[in-house]
């Protein structure tokens, strides 16, 4: 046992962090993060799909210049819909973890993105406190894609009181275009299975001018298209998504600096009494 390894193990169990690296560019990772990834004493864990393909997270750190450490492990989350199945992999990768931490060793999850938005990581964090209330967990911010997307596309997110919804596309359609209703920008994420109805949408609308695509921001495989329409019958990565902006929608009238509430949102409200 080494000199380290005792003092792991004197001091108890050990801590997880979720270090968040931002969408793709290394050059966002936060100094906190960068920080924890140059520590030798922790194990650096990543999330992979299958197998036989490689983690973007732990791509987005080697891009860095720094190298892979002699201790790493990869955590199987599957690409499943399938709720018994996930359930299954995440109990794996948070058994594997806490028996990590057993050691003393501190835990080092690497996360594309934000560890707090739509991440892998919020899965681990909740198994693991299930299989131990006590689990020392930290999360490390981090840039998400949306941000990143607005950067690199010149486009703001929000101005002055704008609204701003963040969806998952797989909330389907009529979800999304309910939310146009309401909202001066939509972050539309995870785009790949519903992005020709989004276009039909967005045309039927008049949107498809405001919106732009951004797949893998800030990689060196970036791709961004300001035509959204000719992205119609085409296939997209997973990591993409589709910022919308909503320059027609109702707004009620500022009243004291504060907006008036819409027709909308009055009859919605009506509704719920």
């Amino acid at each position: 046992m080494t000199e380290l390894h005792a003092a792991q193990l004197e001091r108890g169990r050990g801590r997880l962090f979720g270090v968040s690296l931002g969408p793709g560019d290394p050059g966002l990772i936060t100094r906190r993060a960068w920080a924890l990834l140059e520590r030798t004493d922790a194990v650096w864990t990543y999330p992979v799909r299958s197998l036989r393909k490689e983690s973007y997270a732990l791509d987005i750190v080697l891009r860095s210049g720094m190298t892979l450490p002699a201790q790493h492990q990869p955590l199987l989350f599957p690409m499943t819909h399938d709720v018994e199945k996930l359930a299954r992999h995440w109990l794996k990768a948070a058994e594997t973890v806490k028996a990590l931490l057993a050691t003393g060793q501190d835990v080092l999850f690497l996360v594309e993105g934000d560890a707090s938005t739509y991440a892998s990581f919020c899965y681990l964090a909740r198994v693991l406190r299930e299989l131990e209330p006590d689990a020392q967990i930290d999360i490390v911010p981090g840039v998400t894609s949306f941000n990143a997307a607005c950067a690199q596309l010149q486009m703001p997110l929000s101005e002055q009181d704008d609204t701003i919804a963040i969806v998952p596309a797989a909330y389907g359609i009529a979800a999304v275009e309910k939310m146009l209703d309401d909202f001066d920008t939509l972050v539309l994420m995870k785009v790949k299975p519903l992005l020709d109805d989004l276009i039909a949408l967005l045309e039927r609308r008049g949107l498809l001018a405001h919106s732009r695509f951004i797949e893998k921001a800030g990689s060196p495989v970036e791709r961004i298209v300001h035509n959204v329409a000719e992205l119609k019958g085409t296939k997209v990565n997973y990591l993409s998504l589709l910022l919308v902006k909503n320059p027609n929608r109702e707004r009620g009238e500022m009243l004291r600096g504060c907006r008036k509430k819409t027709s909308t949102e009055i009859e919605e409200e009506e509704l719920q009494e």
